[in-house]
């Protein structure tokens, strides 16, 4: 008895050096409200199991290894505050106080580890664990018994009347356990009756979880015997909407079996949730380090040599030296759990070399934290199933688009996909957004109902520009035949993507050759490098994108007025000459393309070379869905010439300046005011 005094003693002792008792007394406020009257009061206590080790060991024990022991212990000295601060005149019993205990910490040991991986499902008292996964699939919210009032059926009884009967919601137990029908009185034995008018309603949700190394999978790099099996969470209350699809986290829990009819489920009660993002390598390699002190001198060359060395185990540098640089761009301004979905960059390749285009995009998906090849058959955004864990709801499960958050949904050919899959990729890269229709007669509800969800994941794509209806011809200006050079795919769809590369063969029988000898070297001295030049490996680029990924840039005031005068003077030539209106959007493509260029080049403030690049690539991307205009600029702008040596990249400093200069004449003629915000050169 002397110990049980001594633990409600170090409990009310950590209640006050914590906060809780301040935040009980803040929470009893909303329950002196005239029309609050209930059978259970629930409270959310914040427990960090280390601090009470420290404090008390023994308490700290039983929060470990014994939760429902301790949460009585926590029932009871909440209950003694609350009558002797007389913060709830209403609540009669100690029973009415329904105590969670909110687990902050675990230690960080295997015993308190549960790998999804190896999905433990071991027999026992239920202790908390902690867990990391992806979430794949969620209900909608609904209802659960939090808490209900039973009377004794025996009018003698003390308890017919009052609150001395409660029962409340416990991990792991179904809706009949807490409003069973043969429960009787531990008084007299007489059966027990439930006050219905008392009983309190909470919110429930179920999550399916699973590892995220599942992403891995859906990459689609390498074929694998494993599979992966999702664990159930269930969600109350406060922590209902609190996971997102697609997003990662670390979820605090106790694991549980759970009976209903003749099957035995097993599922997570979910006590605490928080974002998580696994650890990532965000040193740069010494060979990037070194080629950054040898390029230290231009503002473009960093980055160049980057990209003209990337993706050499499929194609042989200075081939699809453009495509690579706008890879190597989505990749680091995809930011993993963003909220700002105007950040990302969605790519769309046109292409005569299907095969090539396919495998650098495959390639450099490996390169993403979270990246998702989607197969043409399957779910992009999301489906429906009938839940088996009795919610009488809607399963909803994320397809590749939602998988990919924070990074990239490769979505390979278009010419593959039908017209109306077409259009829901349309619509949601304008809307940033996927709505499901639930209908409520299928699932069990009294309305239809529509759920949106946001897509934040940059999308690419190639389309085949050989596959049209007509032959174009050889000497067509780039841009004037719009539907032959983007192949098969509308206008509109072009446009809904942010940048648009033309990745086409022009090189002829010399492209080919080289791939070919590319190829076979490949297959004969995979690990060996075959070129003089920088060479760096898939690590290098790993490290390197992970490292720009997280940078935080800002904009000069010279790159801001680059692109605002650039947009300006672009919107009324476009308008006046083609009759095509340049979008808000085209702002946010050229603000995130230029912080994409800096990250990528490792500086943290966006220069005005950086806005050079993204008015090249944005002007490249407008003349081949629209046709060229009065700034007129070569097929390949960012890469005007080979990068072999260093004289080379020299030649392309020179020719850039030449370009920026032009960039300026073009604002300063068609642009109304530009000569009063940038300075002439």
């Amino acid at each position: 008895m002397s110990d049980v005094l001594s633990l409600k003693e170090s409990i009310l002792v950590y209640l006050d050096i914590s906060g809780g008792l301040q935040k009980l007394m803040e929470d009893c406020k909303s329950f002196n409200e005239p029309q609050t009257m209930e059978a259970v009061y629930r409270l959310c206590v914040s427990v960090n199991p280390s601090d009470v080790i420290e404090l008390d060991p023994v308490l700290g024990d039983w929060i470990l290894h014994d939760p429902l022991k301790a949460s009585a212990l926590f029932q009871y000295v909440c209950f003694v505050a609350i009558k002797t601060l007389s913060l709830v005149e209403k609540i009669e019993t100690q029973n009415q106080v329904n105590v969670i205990l909110r687990l902050t910490h675990l230690p960080p040991f295997p015993e308190y580890t549960m790998d999804l991986r190896r999905f433990p499902r071991r027999d026992g008292p239920v202790r908390p664990v902690a867990m990391e996964g992806l979430v794949i699939a969620m209900t909608r919210v609904t209802k659960y018994t939090q808490g209900a009032r039973f009377l004794c059926q025996n009018d003698g009884c003390p308890c017919s009347t009052g609150f001395h009967h409660i029962r409340v919601h416990t991990p792991g137990a179904t809706e009949s356990a807490t409003v069973g029908n043969n429960l009787s009185c531990t008084m007299c034995s007489s059966p027990l009756k439930e006050d219905v008018k008392f009983r309190v309603l909470g919110d429930k949700q179920l999550v399916e979880l699973v590892h995220v190394k599942a992403l891995d999978a859906l990459k689609a790099q390498q074929q694998s015997s494993l599979r992966y099996q999702s664990v159930t969470l269930f969600l109350r209350d406060e922590l209902c909407n609190s996971m997102r699809m697609g997003h990662l986290y670390r979820v605090l829990g106790f694991p549980v079996h759970v009976q209903q009819w003749q099957s035995l489920s097993w599922s997570v009660e979910a006590n605490n949730i928080q974002l998580w993002e696994p650890a990532h390598p965000h040193n740069v390699s010494l060979s990037f380090q070194e080629m950054l002190k040898a390029t230290a001198g231009s503002p473009w060359r960093f980055s160049a040599v980057a990209a003209h060395c990337f993706g050499l185990e499929v194609a042989p540098p200075g081939l699809y030296n453009v495509l690579k640089m706008a890879l190597l761009l989505s990749l680091v301004q995809t930011r993993a759990a963003t909220n700002d979905t105007t950040q990302n960059l969605d790519l769309l390749t046109v292409t005569s070399d299907t095969l090539i285009v396919d495998r650098l995009m495959t390639y450099s998906l490996n390169m993403s934290a979270h990246g998702v090849r989607h197969q043409a058959t399957g779910e992009m955004f999301a489906s429906l199933s009938r839940d088996t864990h009795g919610a009488g709801t809607a399963n909803i499960h994320a397809g590749s688009a939602l998988l990919a958050t924070g990074g990239i949904c490769m979505l390979g050919d278009l010419g593959c996909y039908r017209k109306e899959r077409l259009d829901a990729i349309q619509s949601v890269l304008e809307g940033g957004a996927v709505s499901v229709f639930i209908p409520g007669k299928k699932y069990g509800e009294d309305a239809d109902q529509q759920v949106s969800f946001p897509v934040q994941c940059s999308f690419w794509a190639l389309t085949d520009a050989s596959r049209q209806s007509g032959k174009m011809s050889e000497n067509v200006l780039i841009g004037t035949a719009m539907e032959q050079d983007l192949g098969s795919i509308s206008s509109q769809l072009a446009d809904a993507f942010g940048l648009v590369v033309d990745s086409r063969d022009t090189m002829g029988d010399c492209s080919l050759f080289a791939q070919s000898v590319h190829t076979l070297q490949q297959a004969v001295l995979p690990a060996k490098h075959l070129y003089s030049t920088w060479e760096f490996s898939a690590q290098d680029y790993k490290e390197l994108v992970a490292h720009a990924r997280s940078l935080q840039v800002e904009l000069s005031p010279e790159a801001e007025k680059m692109i605002h005068g650039y947009y300006m003077a672009s919107r009324r030539v476009r308008t006046q000459t083609h009759g095509v209106k340049m979008s808000v959007g085209s702002i946010k493509l050229l603000v995130s393309l230029a912080e994409a260029h800096c990250k990528l080049s490792l500086r943290t403030r966006v220069l005005e070379e950086d806005a050079v690049i993204a008015v090249l690539l944005c002007e490249n991307s407008v003349t081949l869905k629209h046709g060229a205009s009065v700034l007129a600029i070569p097929p390949d702008p960012v890469f005007p010439c080979d990068l072999g040596d260093a004289d080379s990249l020299q030649r392309r400093d020179v020719t850039l300046d030449g370009l920026r200069q032009n960039i300026l004449r073009f604002i300063y003629t068609y642009a109304p005011g530009a000569e009063t915000y940038i300075t002439e050169e």
